[in-house]
């Protein structure tokens, strides 16, 4: 799920913890390959931002929900559609410029291997919202880089929510209040703002949840070359 940046504080926390920092300014890391982003997400975009990355942005448009469909006929997995999803991103941009390393991401959210879009509208969320109470469901957060209009690595991060049994009467109050930021996310909430308050337990990586394993791909990107170690 893609997440908004409101919990910046929380992120700043994290990030302090992977990048260096000069005369408390973030220095921006060398890097060999031109690096593109194909998403529009504001929390990916600050992620790799506060990562010291230097990227462009070309969002891809794909019909997410018809691909998702079309593979859940075939029984694909709610990881190998996450996957499919991020590929799919990555290449449609890599195809326009394939010298540059093109990052494509994707997250879906799998209630009992029934997969939740963004709500619709308000009795989408509600009902969104009703299904996933007092049940756990899963994250997968994918991430594919393309280059030259194929793929050369990808991996798809797992999270376990465990949503708490709350009231009709707080869940109409939480929509009212955050239906303008909760409406762009899977499931209808955003961990890093009251979202927060529907669940006993999250298990996995914060990275993943906010719909980018970041670590994984610093990783990869730092022993391939092109960010400077």
């Amino acid at each position: 799920m893609c997440l908004g940046a409101a919990g910046a504080q929380w992120d700043g926390f994290i990030m302090g913890l992977l990048v260096e920092r000069h005369h408390g300014s973030q220095r921006i890391i060398h890097m060999t390959s031109q690096i593109i982003l194909a998403s529009g997400s504001a929390i990916r975009q600050s992620l790799l931002t506060t990562a010291g990355l230097r990227f462009a942005i070309q969002p891809a448009r794909i019909d997410e929900e018809a691909v998702t469909e079309a593979m859940l006929a075939n029984d694909s997995a709610p990881r190998e559609i996450a996957d499919a999803l991020a590929e799919l991103k990555a290449l449609k941009v890599s195809q326009k410029a394939p010298e540059a390393l093109v990052i494509g991401c994707d997250q879906v959210l799998s209630l009992d291997r029934r997969i939740l879009h963004k709500p619709r509208d308000t009795d989408d969320c509600r009902a969104q919202l009703l299904a996933m109470r007092g049940r756990q469901h899963d994250l997968f957060s994918a991430v594919v880089i393309c280059q030259e209009g194929r793929a050369i690595w990808r991996h798809v991060g797992r999270a376990r929510m465990s949503v708490r049994f709350f009231s009709n009467r707080w869940m109409k109050g939480y929509i009212d209040r955050n239906w303008e930021s909760i409406r762009h996310s899977v499931g209808g909430y955003r961990l890093e703002e009251e979202g927060v308050r529907l669940f006993t337990q999250v298990e996995g990586d914060y990275f993943t949840v906010l719909g980018l394993p970041l670590l994984e791909l610093l990783g990869f990107l730092t022993e391939r070359g092109d960010l400077e170690q």
